[in-house]
């Protein structure tokens, strides 16, 4: 099955890392397609925007609109040139400039749920803040509204194809899992370490039956429900179920550390992990007093992507 991704941009270099993280993960691979998309802010009318092509559109538009749409058109052009340069053809990426009057989070959610994209792919300006986030308003809301879509938030320029994945049991973990094995099928450049932190203020999970079956046979589940390292046996199975090698998946615990978020972001810099995968709770789970883990990851991580499912 073709993978689908939902590409925010715009003419920064975060869109280029953004790019150059695409280039280093699906070079020749026949089976990704890419949605470049770009939000330019203006003011037309309810009409215009209804009714007249992009050329007609472009009359109503201010002088400075103009040339902020005329310039994101010769980005994205210049885009597919450079991913073609790079291993992934120009028959696997598609464009758009939208002109929008409303939020660009809101634009962007909108495609990414009605075209059923498998990711949404955002780049970063900063370290430290959800709120910059690439297109500038595009906010913290992005992150806390869009459950139903996988989001990818690239930092910095990430060249490493080694992936950790935290587990701890839950069913949040299989469900990123699952997007992680559907993602990497057939890849041949990916490395995976399934990763458990046993840090001081780490929730400890208990794997239900019926959340295991939705992920692997019922006979496996019932065999394995007991054992003591089910969190790293459960995202393994699921890996090899897939096709993806067991020679390429990997585990480690570590007992260090009092906060599973800094214990995450650390051991992805001490051994060059370019892509950390999480799943997140339910948004009605109310969360615990130390916050969330996965926003904090995603907060403190540096020229690393990470993956949040759910």
């Amino acid at each position: 099955m073709e993978k689908k991704l939902l590409i925010a941009v715009d003419a920064s270099v975060y869109s280029s890392n953004t790019l150059h993280y695409l280039e280093q993960l699906f070079a020749h691979l026949d089976d990704i397609r890419l949605h470049l998309f770009t939000v330019i802010t203006c003011n037309p009318s309810e009409t215009a925007s209804a009714w007249l092509d992009e050329s007609e559109l472009m009359n109503t538009l201010s002088s400075e609109e103009q040339k902020r749409f005329s310039a994101a058109k010769k980005f994205l052009h210049k885009a597919v040139e450079r991913l073609e340069r790079n291993g992934i053809g120009p028959g696997q990426v598609t464009t758009e400039v939208k002109i929008s009057k409303t939020n660009p989070s809101d634009e962007v959610l909108q495609v990414a749920r009605k075209g059923r994209f498998d990711a949404l792919v955002l780049g970063r300006r900063g370290v430290s803040k959800l709120e910059e986030l690439i297109m500038g308003s595009v906010s913290s809301t992005m992150f806390e509204k869009c459950h139903d879509v996988p989001i990818w938030i690239i930092d910095g320029q990430v060249d490493s194809r080694k992936f950790l994945v935290p587990v701890d049991g839950s069913h949040f973990t299989l469900q990123a899992v699952d997007h992680l094995c559907f993602m990497l099928k057939n890849n041949p450049y990916a490395e995976i370490t399934l990763f458990h932190s046993a840090a001081m203020f780490a929730q400890k999970q208990d794997l239900n039956l019926g959340y295991c079956n939705r992920f692997l046979p019922q006979e496996w589940c019932r065999e394995h429900r007991h054992d003591d390292d089910l969190y790293f046996l459960a995202p393994r199975q699921m890996l090899i179920n897939s096709g993806f090698p067991p020679e390429r998946i990997h585990r480690l615990k570590t007992k260090k550390g009092m906060y599973p978020s800094r214990q995450i972001v650390r051991q992805a810099l001490i051994d060059d992990f370019g892509t950390i995968v999480m799943g997140r709770r339910d948004k009605e789970i109310v969360k615990g007093v130390f916050g969330s883990v996965t926003e904090k990851v995603v907060a403190m991580s540096v020229n690393t992507a990470v993956w949040i499912v759910g």
